[in-house]
C-alpha cells in the first residue's frame, strides 16, 4: 500500500510549477514614440525582455522631461537626449548613461534651397531663425557662423515644431531639424531644402539618444541593468538588420498617421550608418566624443546651475557613463 506521504509527493510532482513573475520595469521616453525608440519596441514585442524575466512598460511622453522622471524615481530607465541627460547630470542628478543610440549627430541646420542669400553659415548673420527655445541652439548657431567667418548675430522667433511650416512658407530663413525624421518628412512633402552639418563648422559630432538609469539602481541591481540593456541591444540590432519589419512593429505600437514617414525614417537611420558605425557594437558610447561634447556645452555656457549661472568644467566626465553591462 502506498503511504499517504508518498502519494502526496507523487501528486505534487505532477502539478505544473508556476513561472516566476516577470520583474516590472518602467522606461521614460524623451518624446512621443518615434524611430529613435524602435529597439525598445522591438525588444518588447519580440519577447526579448520576456526572455530575461522583465515586463517592460514604455511610459507615455509627458510635459515632464524623461531625465526628470528618472531622477525623481518615477522610472527605472529613461531614453534621453544628450542635452537633456548632460544638463541633468551637470545639475547634480544621480544619472548614469548606459547607451548611445545614434552613433553620429542626426541634427542639421536647414534653409530653403531657393534662397539666393544663403550659401554658407556666414550668410546667416542678420537672418531670421525659427527656434525651439534652448540655449544649445544659440551656442550651436553662433559657433557655426563665427567659425565660417561671419558675425554671429541673428533674430530668433520661437515656434517649436511650427518652424518647419514657417521655413517652407518663407517666413523665416533657417531652422534646425533631425535629418532622420523632419528631414525625411520634408523630402516626402517635396520641399526643396539644403543643409549644413554641424561638425563641418566646429561642433562636436556627438552621439545621441542616451539610455540611462540612476546611480543607485546601477549599484544595487546590476543584474537588472545587465538584463534590460542586453535585451535592448538585441532589439536595436534586430531593427538594424530588419528595418522594414521593425518599422511595422513600431507603427503597430504607436499612433502614426503617416506609415511612409516611419519606413522612410528607418531607412535613413540604417542607411546613414547611425545605429551601426563599422564594427562598433550597437549602443557603444565613445568616451572621447562624450567628453568632447560635454566640454563644448560647458565652455559655451549651456550647462547651468540652479542659480542660472554657467557651470565650470569639472575636469572629467568619465563617471557620467558606464557600460559595465557590456562586460567592459
Amino acid at each position: 500500500m502506498i503511504s499517504r506521504a508518498l502519494l502526496a509527493a507523487a501528486l505534487t510532482a505532477t502539478l505544473p510549477v508556476a513561472a516566476p513573475a516577470a520583474e516590472k520595469v518602467e522606461v521614460a521616453l524623451d518624446w512621443m514614440l518615434n524611430t529613435n525608440h524602435v529597439g525598445l519596441v522591438v525588444a518588447r514585442e519580440r519577447g526579448f525582455y520576456e526572455e530575461v524575466g522583465l515586463d517592460v512598460d514604455l511610459l507615455p511622453y509627458s510635459d515632464t522631461s524623461s531625465s526628470a522622471l528618472l531622477a525623481g524615481g518615477a522610472a527605472d530607465f529613461a531614453y534621453m537626449t544628450a542635452l537633456g541627460f548632460m544638463s541633468a547630470r551637470a545639475g547634480g542628478a544621480d544619472l548614469v548613461a548606459l547607451w548611445a543610440t545614434m552613433q553620429h549627430e542626426t541634427g542639421r541646420l536647414v534653409y530653403n534651397s531657393d534662397n539666393p542669400d544663403i550659401t554658407r553659415p556666414a550668410d546667416l548673420s542678420g537672418k531670421i531663425y525659427a527656434g525651439f527655445g534652448s540655449a544649445w541652439e544659440d551656442a550651436l548657431i553662433r559657433t557655426m557662423i563665427r567659425n565660417d567667418g561671419g558675425d554671429p548675430v541673428y533674430d530668433t522667433v520661437t515656434l517649436g515644431t511650427g518652424a518647419y511650416e514657417a521655413l517652407a512658407a518663407g517666413k523665416v530663413d533657417f531652422t534646425l531639424e533631425v535629418a532622420t525624421w523632419e528631414g525625411v518628412n520634408s523630402e516626402l512633402l517635396g520641399r526643396r531644402q539644403s543643409s549644413f552639418r554641424y561638425a563641418d563648422y566646429g561642433i562636436p559630432d556627438q552621439q545621441n539618444g542616451y539610455i540611462g538609469t540612476r546611480g543607485e539602481i546601477l549599484e544595487d541591481k546590476p543584474d537588472l541593468v545587465r538584463a534590460f540593456m542586453t535585451a535592448t541591444q538585441k532589439g536595436y540590432e534586430w531593427a538594424a538588420d530588419n528595418p522594414e519589419d521593425a518599422a511595422d512593429l513600431l507603427i503597430a505600437a504607436g499612433d502614426f498617421p503617416n506609415r511612409e514617414l516611419v519606413h522612410g525614417s528607418m531607412q535613413a537611420i540604417v542607411g546613414g550608418g547611425y545605429l551601426r558605425d563599422g564594427q562598433v557594437p550597437v549602443g557603444r558610447i565613445d568616451p572621447a566624443r562624450f567628453q568632447e561634447m560635454a566640454r563644448f556645452l560647458y565652455d559655451s555656457g549651456v550647462l547651468k546651475g540652479a542659480d542660472g549661472a554657467p557651470l565650470s568644467w569639472p575636469g572629467s566626465v568619465d563617471d557620467w557613463h558606464d557600460q559595465g553591462w557590456m562586460g567592459e
